[in-house]
């Protein structure tokens, strides 16, 4: 596929300018995902919404799956998570477009299994919190497997954000799922180590000491091919007059001549 290639290496201005658009690209997209929580949430007040949530344990709940991270029991819960997916969303979606791309189903289905698997029977679970979960934890573990400049900065930039989320995959108040947490932090694990390559690193800028010492590398490997070429050989490979006698042995002799009797 076209999102699988390597992107060609940029100049300072180039990249700067691909930067830009990325980051526009991911703002525009958390953007539109927070307007539709708007209006369903405009139109969830006119609607039963109870058999889209997630109900735990039953076949009638795995609708929500796909449907509970639309619903939010109240304002403040849409703008809680409204705020922290805009932006979460933002961020994974600037530094690793297409890991962020390919993680979300994963982190949608694993909020709602989490909380059917998790939840208490009788219960209904909704709210896009777990998404949120699932991109704090992407961010997070890219950053600690990747581990270049721009993965370490957003999962830096995650953590001060929303490093709170890291305690609520446990359970700690009445009436949070804390389970839909737990499934989309879980997910985002997963997808962190499925997809952390998808997204190529950026190239790294070296410093001017790091010049310095490759070039006086080069330099040094430079000076000592002049010398090889120009030394003599070193004295073990000279014959020495204690061990003529081995090597002509190890020529062999033509002709032997005896040894004369009246020789002293």
């Amino acid at each position: 596929m076209h999102l699988d290639t390597p992107e060609p290496p940029l100049d300072a201005a180039a990249q700067r300018r691909h930067d830009r658009a990325r980051l526009l690209r991911a703002l525009k997209a958390s953007l539109a995902f927070v307007l539709l929580l708007t209006v369903v949430f405009s139109a969830q007040q006119s609607l039963d919404w109870r058999p889209f949530a997630v109900i735990p344990q039953t076949a009638a709940g795995l609708l929500g799956l796909l449907t509970a991270p639309l619903l939010h029991g109240s304002p403040g819960h849409l703008g809680a998570n409204a705020v922290s997916l805009l932006l979460l969303g933002t961020l994974a979606g600037s530094v690793y477009p297409r890991a962020t791309l390919r993680a979300l189903p994963l982190i949608w289905l694993g909020s709602g299994l989490g909380a059917w698997l998790l939840g208490a029977a009788g219960s209904h679970h909704l709210g896009a919190s777990g998404l949120g979960h699932g991109l704090l934890f992407l961010v997070f573990v890219l950053g600690l497997l990747r581990r270049d400049r721009a993965s370490i900065a957003a999962a830096m930039i995650a953590l001060f954000l929303y490093g709170g989320m890291l305690l609520t995959v446990l359970p700690r108040e009445i009436d949070v799922s804390w389970q839909s947490h737990l499934g989309g932090a879980v997910a985002g694990v997963l997808a962190a180590f499925a997809f952390r390559r998808k997204d190529p690193q950026a190239p790294r800028r070296k410093y001017s000491w790091e010049i310095e010492e490759e070039q006086a590398a080069l330099d040094a490997q430079a000076a000592e091919a002049e010398r090889d070429q120009f030394e003599t050989a070193p004295p073990r490979d000279v014959p020495v007059l204690w061990q003529r006698q081995q090597q002509e042995e190890e020529r062999g002799v033509v002709l032997r001549f005896p040894r004369r009797k009246d020789a002293p």
